[in-house]
């Protein structure tokens, strides 16, 4: 049987009401609290409240805190005026009976018009973040394009420019060389012009001396001279040299690889490709580099640094699809939910990361710290201060130099403080 709250206070003012429930020895979160227009409920085992509204008020703006052992509510009327008492107490049982089971039924039509809102507006953030992805990928392609074009532009330009000081060096040289040649030409001309002055005139008896062949061994001609063909070797015979390889996946040598690395490779590659088949049709018109996680990564940290941070969940998740088992990916995607103020997914991501980020080794120190602030970050939003400060405070304990973190944490103990004081 569950132990009925009945020590309450409350007080209200004209547009108002302010209700403050203790709750001791357990620990109440926002699943605990139902609430609609008339009815009130919270249900934390073994205790119980529950109370039907003396008037209608704004479920939707009305706000509860939690914290200390004491939740406190925050009721807005819907229509400005003094309540008699806080609940309606001359209602007999089948009338109770009936508001109970309306609130109820106003519940669950309001989280089904809810979901079916959710799901709209998901499918009109996916469509948002693929037509954004896309211009974002078109304007890159036409900055490397204009890249290009100036590119060709300049080295066209530096060609042509090279090609002009080419002929202008070769009209240059050939300038000279005909100068050259002409200077030759002229001293030629003087110098056979002077041997032609100083040169006799031969008698017929020496031309007749002149032209007599000469005879005996010591005659020689150049036409009746045999010439000697050069004696060439003989081409080598042709031949097949057969080179066998191994037959391996990897383009390194089996002397050079380490197989059991290459072997646990090819198990996760085989592995990631079984999970592709099996679940996730849907990616069948993706490009291959597409169905990479790590290429996933990359896109949703290009989409992080430029501030689009639902394109940078959507790649996250196909990323966390493909590979469920990388810590990173969950840490990445938990600091897209706290800019989206999806305070509870932060938390979830974070926990997950904290999961797959054992055991706990100097190598992934950076990466548990970035995990516990993240969460103590969506606590403390949450106003669940301390929780908030217990993440913190695992985070000093792995980096005990790091300022920001203390100061962080320091404020948390403060607004701690305050709240106790005040109740």
């Amino acid at each position: 049987m569950p132990v009925w709250l009945r020590e309450h206070s409350w007080r209200q003012s004209g547009s108002a009401v302010f209700l403050s429930l203790p709750v001791p020895g357990v620990r109440v979160t926002a699943a605990n609290i139902f609430c609609t227009d008339r009815y009130l409920k919270v249900s934390v085992p073994p205790f119980l409240f529950e109370a039907i509204l003396y008037a209608p008020i704004d479920d939707t703006n009305s706000t509860a805190k939690i914290g200390n052992g004491i939740v406190f509510f925050t009721l807005y009327k819907k229509e400005v005026g003094m309540w008699d008492s806080l609940t309606l107490e001359n209602g007999n049982k089948e009338t109770l009976q009936y508001l109970r089971e309306n609130a109820v039924r106003k519940a669950h039509e309001k989280a089904k018009e809810e979901t079916e809102a959710k799901k709209v507006t998901k499918q009109e953030h996916k469509k948002y973040a693929l037509e954004a992805t896309m211009k974002l990928e078109e304007a890159e392609r036409k900055r490397i394009e204009e890249l290009k074009e100036q590119e060709r532009q300049k080295v066209t330009k530096e060609l042509e420019l090279w090609e002009d000081q080419q002929k202008d060096v070769e009209n240059q040289k050939k300038v000279q060389k005909e100068g050259q040649l002409h200077e030759e030409v002229g001293q030629l001309k003087e110098k056979k012009k002077e041997k032609n002055n100083k040169t006799s005139i031969p008698s017929e008896e020496t031309l007749k001396t002149r032209l007599k062949p000469t005879k005996g061994s010591g005659s020689y001609s150049m036409f009746s001279e045999n010439l000697k063909e050069e004696q060439l070797p003989a081409p080598r015979s042709s031949g097949t040299i057969k080179i066998n390889f191994t037959s391996r996946v990897f383009p390194t040598a089996l002397r050079e690889s380490r197989v059991a690395e290459e072997e646990e490779w090819l198990h996760k590659q085989a592995e990631a490709r079984r999970i592709i088949s099996a679940d996730l049709s849907e990616l069948e018109d993706l490009k291959e580099e597409e169905k990479n996680p790590d290429w996933l990564k990359d896109k949703g940290n290009k989409m992080f640094a430029t501030g689009n941070y639902l394109a940078a969940v959507n790649a996250y998740n196909l990323a966390v699809r493909l590979n469920n088992k990388r810590p990173l990916l969950y840490l990445n995607r938990a600091a897209c939910h706290l800019k989206l103020r999806n305070l509870h997914k932060a938390i979830e991501d974070s926990s997950k990361a904290l999961e797959l980020l054992t055991p706990p080794v100097p190598d992934n120190e950076n990466a548990r710290v970035k995990a516990y602030v993240r969460r103590g970050t969506a606590f403390c939003q949450l106003e669940l201060y301390a929780e908030g400060l217990q993440d913190y405070e695992a985070a000093l304990k792995i980096d005990p130099k790091n300022k920001t973190i203390e100061k962080d944490a320091e404020k948390i103990r403060h607004i701690i403080q305050g709240t106790m004081q005040n109740s």
